[in-house]
């Protein structure tokens, strides 16, 4: 509908230059956001090219997927989170120039490189934030989190736009609190396919101990995500299923931080109830992974939006999230689960508990989630938005 309506106004197909530090094979919230968009304006015969950091040798430095072309620069040197790239500066200013509109996926440490850059071509950009940096306590995170907010607040006073996942985290975020006066909102692009029922037998065969229940966790093993809190549920949930079963997806032994390291006690504690997985290798196996738990939970301590929520509610999976600004709007708005507390584990186990005990009054239909949660109206959202930033470029 939005292109028909493009091509009747006579408006001609954007040249988008989005910027990001992580793209595919990355598998983390921030690049499938960006994919499922990209990917989807492509469609619409738009244009757009990603500019990100070659996180890996073994990627190529220039390559098309689906459409979308991907500009990889060499990062040889880590700090925290982020990639430092040398030749940043050159890339950008060339691809800037090719570009009619810049989309910044904040946060990253180039943001303010890349606002005074698409200044100085005539170019505007629109931003769209990806939650608050969170780093573990100590000197050195302190100054990274402040010297990046400093780069996001220049950014953030000379964009064209800046872009939320809810009116609940614009509200609280300390990013974008500030220049709520600049703020929209767009619900995350949401895209995951039916889950494959003879695969979800295989899984539930495989995973469920004894007939206990089945609890999913899809994250990264790091602090903010509290995947500990989880784990510690197991002392309540076990008292009602002693042969539950969590069922971890997602990357585990994070190089940039030690949460994996302190909580072997723990984990060994529970060795016999805990499933690894690693990270999946796409969003079929994701579905089908979802399906296949009982439950998912999300026990943060702080979430922008977790797209991982809805999708696991789009495969029929309900969900047990945390008081978190922004990651307690998929669970508020759909109904399909249990607001608990942050930080506390034993009102994780009650609400597991309660879900496994009574799924039907947790569950709905596939078609009442995309009601909320619509990729096609996300996609326009952001042309909109796009498209204006572009013609205030042009004039």
């Amino acid at each position: 509908m939005t292109e028909r309506l493009s091509e009747q106004r006579g408006d001609p197909p954007l040249k988008i230059l989005a910027a990001l530090q992580y793209y595919l094979p990355h598998r983390t919230g921030v690049p499938i956001h960006l994919q499922r968009v990209a990917e989807k304006l492509v469609q619409r015969g738009h244009q757009v090219t990603i500019l990100a950091a070659r996180h890996s040798i073994d990627l190529p430095r220039d390559e098309t997927i689906n459409g979308v072309r991907l500009v990889r620069l060499w990062a040889p040197l880590r700090i925290s989170r982020g990639m430092v790239m040398p030749a940043y500066p050159y890339a950008a200013w060339g691809l800037i120039r090719q570009h009619d509109v810049v989309w910044l996926h904040t946060p990253m440490l180039e943001t303010a490189l890349m606002t005074v850059l698409t200044r100085a071509a005539g170019k505007q950009l629109i931003a769209t934030h990806h939650g608050d940096l969170i780093l573990p306590q100590g000197f050195f995170n302190r100054f990274v989190r402040w010297f990046t907010f400093q780069n996001y607040r220049f950014m953030a006073e000379r964009a064209a736009r800046l872009i939320a996942y809810s009116h609940d985290y614009a509200d609280h975020s300390y990013y974008l609190s500030p220049f709520r006066d600049n703020v929209s909102v767009i619900y995350p692009p949401i895209e995951v396919p039916d889950p494959n029922p003879e695969r979800v037998a295989e899984l539930r065969a495989r995973w469920r101990k004894n007939g206990g229940p089945i609890i999913g966790y899809a994250g990264r093993f790091v602090q903010e995500k509290r995947p500990d809190l989880l784990i510690r549920a197991l002392e309540v949930i076990n008292q009602t299923f002693p042969t539950a079963r969590v069922v971890f997806a997602g990357e585990y032994d994070i190089r940039y931080e030690d949460t994996w390291e302190n909580n072997q006690a723990l984990i060994q504690r529970y060795e016999d109830q805990l499933v690894f997985l690693g990270q999946l290798a796409n969003m079929q196996a994701m579905a089908n992974f979802y399906a296949a738990c009982d439950v998912l939970v999300m026990p943060s301590d702080t979430e922008c939006f977790a797209l991982v929520q809805v999708e696991a509610m789009l495969c029929g999976t309900p969900v047990v999230m945390t008081d978190t600004p922004g990651g307690r709007v998929p669970v508020t708005a759909s109904g399909m689960g249990q607001i608990v507390p942050r930080g506390d584990w034993e009102a994780i186990g009650r609400a597991v508990v309660d879900i496994v005990q009574h799924p039907e009054q947790y569950r709905k239909s596939r078609e009442h989630i995309e009601q909320t949660f619509n990729l096609e109206e996300t996609v326009d959202r952001y042309e909109k938005h796009l498209r204006q930033a572009a013609r205030r470029s042009s004039r």
